[in-house]
Order: structure tokens, then sequence, then C-alpha cells
């Protein structure tokens, strides 16, 4: 049995529905400082399950658990909780205000000392290749460029779980190579647990630890990346890695 202490946050026996049931978790758990790579068709609940383990959207049964206790159905105490991950979607949402300001927005509202906030800043301004950028405003940025300004600042104030829903769908390759090397290297140097819902089955295998396999709505299977794309256990899995749609 895995020492729970290892782990950050944990789903048990979450059911979600709308006109019908489109998740249903029996148990999955996340370590602290991993990536995880979510993958299945669409339309399976990838992201119902980025949108409730982020705190959006409330289970219609099952518990949540974080650092090992219960996350409060409301309250302060759920709030903090909450502060502690972020969620970073497809679509970029920016202010119209400089790239600097942008990253920095979520320690000023934090309440971060001012020395903090330059140093974090521009140390991940270099890391996402924007400290020439820093004064441009943000929405005159490619969507390339935005996305790395976005998942800076979604970061800037160290959360212990980042969420990501296709973060590098549509750009290009000199993008998508630099925002998954922000990824691993935040996993691997801040102890970030990583959580991505990808489309893109060799993404998944170049930078997640483990990656999570979802089919109508249920985990078909969860393991060491290398054994999900080189043997998997269910056949629906090895069809869906090799490139065939599973429905």
């Amino acid at each position: 049995m895995a020492n729970h202490e290892e782990f950050l946050i944990e789903l048990k026996g979450i059911r979600k529905y709308y006109d019908r049931e489109v998740l249903h978790v029996e148990q999955l758990l996340f370590k602290k400082g991993h990536v995880y790579g979510v993958i299945g068709p669409s339309g399976a609940g990838k992201s119902t399950l980025l949108r409730i383990i982020n705190l959006l959207t409330p289970p219609d049964s099952g518990t949540l658990l974080f650092h090992d206790r219960p996350i409060p159905a409301n309250g302060a105490g759920r709030l903090a909780i909450q502060r502690k991950m972020t969620l970073v979607f497809q679509k970029t949402l920016l202010f119209k205000d400089s790239v600097r300001n942008n990253v920095a927005y979520g320690l000023k509202a934090r309440g971060f000392p001012r020395s903090v906030i330059d140093e974090r800043v521009g140390s991940l301004l270099k890391q996402v290749g924007m400290t020439d950028l820093a004064a441009r405003r943000a929405d005159t940025l490619s969507g390339g460029e935005a996305q790395r300004v976005t998942i800076a600042r979604a970061v800037a104030f160290e959360p212990e779980l980042l969420l990501l829903d296709e973060p590098t769908a549509n750009l290009d390759p000199g993008n998508v190579e630099l925002i998954e090397e922000m990824i691993t290297k935040l996993a691997r140097n801040k102890a970030i647990t990583v959580v991505m819902v990808t489309h893109n089955v060799f993404q998944a295998r170049r930078i997640a630890d483990q990656v999570i396999f979802i089919n109508q709505g249920r985990i078909v299977e969860m393991g060491p990346t290398e054994k999900i794309f080189s043997a998997p256990d269910h056949e629906n899995t090895r069809l869906f890695v090799e490139g065939r749609m599973v429905y």
C-alpha cells in the first residue's frame, strides 16, 4: 500500500453527471513533484477531471483529499487549498497590460514583497524566453508567446499543483519545446505536481512520469509512461496510443 504522505491529492469515489455520467473515478492519487499526462478521446471526461480537481466543478458524489485530509465543501479552508493550485486553459486570458505586470499579478495579489516579485518575475521571463518582451503589451503577443506568459503567471506564486488543459494545442514546435521544458523543470526543481490533459500522445510520452488513459468517463489504465506505451494492460489503451480512435 502506498504511503499517503507521498501524495498531494487523492480522489475517492468521484462521480459527475450531466445528461449522463461523464466521470466515474474509484480512486486516483497524484504524487508530489511528478508530471501526469491525461490522455483519451474527445468527450472522455479529461477536462471535467481537471475542473473537479481544481474545485471549480463539484462532484455529485465522492471525496477529494489534499495532503491526506478531506477538502472542505466551502469556507476559508477550501479557499486556502484552492489558492495552492492553478489551472491553465488552452485559450490564453491575459490582461491588457505589460508582460511583466501580467506575470507579477498573482504575486501582487497575494502580498509578496517587491523584492520577491522582481526576482521571480525576472527569473520566469528568462526561463520562458520573454525577457526582451517584458515591457510589451500582452495583447500584442503571438499565440505561443501569450501561452508562455500565461504559464509563467500561473506558476509565479509556486503552487503545489499545476493543472494544464491542452497547454500547447495549435502552437509551433519551438513554443511547444519551451513550454514542455518549463513544465518538467517545475516538477523537478520546485516539486510542483503537474496534471496535463493533452491530445498529443507523443507529448505525454516525452514529459510525463505517469500516464492516465480515460475513456467514457472512466480510468481505463494508469501507469509509468513507458509501460503504458510499450506494454499496456488493456487493449483499448494499446489501440489509443497506436493512434486509433476509441469510443
